[in-house]
Order: C-alpha cells, then structure tokens, then sequence
C-alpha cells in the first residue's frame, strides 16, 4: 500500500481552513493542482455523506486523465468529520483503468504551529497508477491553493 503525506504552516486559524474543507466552492478553487480547473458536481458534508467533483486539465494535449483523457473524476465519501481538527476522506476514481480503481483514504489534519495552522494531508492506499511524485506534488500545490484563499 502506497502512500504519501504532506504539510504546511498555513497563516489562518483552524476554523478558516476548516471551513475551506467543508464547503463545496471553497474546495473547488484550491483543492486543484496548478494547470487544472475544478467542478464540483454534488456535495453532502457530514459523515457518510458524499460528493463528487471533477478536475480538468487546462491543457488536453498529453493530458493524464484518469476518467477521460483530460479529466480526473471522483467520488469521495466523509468518513470523519472532527470540527478544527480532522477531515477524513474516501475517494474512488471514476475510471475504467483497473491501475486506477480501489478506494483511497485522505486525512487532513490541524494542528496549532507557530503562525497559524499545520495542515497535514496523508493519503493512504494510492491507486497503482498514481505516481507517489505527482500525488505529493499535485497536495503541495494544492496547499499553497489554500494557503492563498484563507491567509
């Protein structure tokens, strides 16, 4: 089982970025990696509650797509949901690539740091096709993303 984990200092308390991981057009502008674009099709935040949200890459010329050749669709589940502390996901790719199937599991986590909020994101079970790389580099940016909407 792959995984991957990533943090950062953000400078905003842990309710605001708590805020920006429950709320459905908050995530649509920084949960996406640079050169992508968000929708979020449908959204239930509270546990066992789903959603689901495709990115699209800005350029579909040699694009990676998991859905389609410039698409990464998924379906995510709330499997805990801890106010100011915890976020935890399950996420399915929509795909028809076995490399990309299987249920992968995403924790956000808040912690006081000096300076704000140490917001660390761990992926577990990564499908076989996701590139531990991309994926961390894919969080990385996602966080500076947030970084700039909450701080």
């Amino acid at each position: 089982m792959t995984s991957t984990k990533v943090s950062r200092v953000i400078a905003a308390p842990r309710k605001a970025i708590y805020q920006a991981l429950t709320d459905p057009e908050a995530l649509a502008k920084w949960r996406v990696p640079d050169g992508m674009t968000a929708k979020m099709h449908e959204f239930d935040a509270r546990p066992g509650g789903r959603y689901r949200m495709s990115l699209t890459y800005a350029d579909p010329k040699g694009a990676p797509g998991k859905t389609t050749a410039d698409t990464d669709t998924f379906e995510g589940r709330f499997v805990e949901l801890a106010p100011d502390e915890k976020v935890v996901e399950a996420i399915v790719f929509e795909s028809g690539d076995a490399k990309f199937t299987g249920e992968m599991i995403q924790t956000t986590s808040l912690a006081d740091a000096e300076g704000g909020t140490l917001v660390t994101i761990l992926h577990e079970n990564l499908p076989a096709g996701v590139r531990p790389e991309d994926n961390e580099l894919g969080t990385t940016m996602a966080l500076g993303n947030l970084a700039a909407l909450v701080e």
